[in-house]
């Protein structure tokens, strides 16, 4: 890829980022409800107010990838959107490379289920009302999930080859399996097959999207006159 398709690329992704960021904090949500759809964050967004930003995980030989992102995905059709950056650090935390990564398949993901209170500890309330009055009397919730999530992944360099990875994305709330209490991401690039399965920081969520109902209050009839009963004629 020249380094023209390469800066195209980045600047399209940063985009894709910077907006799909953006969607999910700062906008009420308008999909339809399907209990398969799924938003995710990858500390990023309102999940950076603490030191866990970036991600990071850690090979045999103490090298990092620091990754930041967000996106979408269906359980059921394993479709996804999803976009962030990532960094790759020696042992002695000079970084070797930067730059962004896309996916768009899901391998596969394992809820550990809601957990309804997360939000709240974040000081985040979790209801997300529309104003819109098409989308009414439907108003849709972020329900936070605890899961596993597995996505096939690109990483689009700022300078060198492409590179192929599996990244594992794991969230724990909920009835979590105690080989994933710790949350955080693991990395695995395909073709070197180097492993990145020490999770040292970071933190996730996925947020199912799940419809609350309101019923609107009914306005008030107007109250027909008595009929006046018709005269007899003479």
């Amino acid at each position: 890829m020249s380094k023209q398709n390469i800066s195209s690329t980045l600047i399209a992704t940063w985009v894709a980022v910077l907006s799909i960021v953006l969607f999910l904090v700062a906008t009420p949500l308008r999909a339809q409800y399907n209990p398969s759809n799924y938003t995710f964050l990858v500390a990023s967004g309102f999940l950076c107010g603490s030191a866990a930003c970036p991600a990071a995980a850690r090979s045999a030989n103490d090298e990092t990838y620091e990754l930041t992102g967000a996106g979408t995905f269906d359980v059921q059709t394993k479709s996804v959107t999803a976009a962030g950056t990532f960094a790759h650090k020696s042992s002695q935390g000079t970084v070797l490379e930067t730059g962004v990564w896309t996916t768009t398949q899901l391998v596969s993901f394992d809820s550990y289920g809601y957990a309804p209170g997360a939000l709240r500890q974040l000081g985040i309330a979790p209801g997300l009302q529309t104003d819109s009055p098409r989308l009414m009397p439907m108003a849709i919730t972020a329900m936070p999930a605890g899961g596993l999530a597995v996505f096939r992944i690109r990483l689009l360099p700022l300078s060198g080859p492409q590179l192929n990875a599996v990244l594992e994305v794991n969230c724990a709330l909920g009835n979590v399996p105690r080989e994933r209490s710790v949350e955080g991401i693991r990395l695995t690039l395909e073709r070197s097959n180097s492993e990145y399965s020490e999770e040292i920081n970071g933190r996730v969520m996925f947020l199912s999207m799940r419809p609350g109902m309101s019923t609107p209050a009914k306005a008030p009839q107007e109250e027909k006159a008595p009929e006046t009963p018709e005269q007899p004629h003479n």
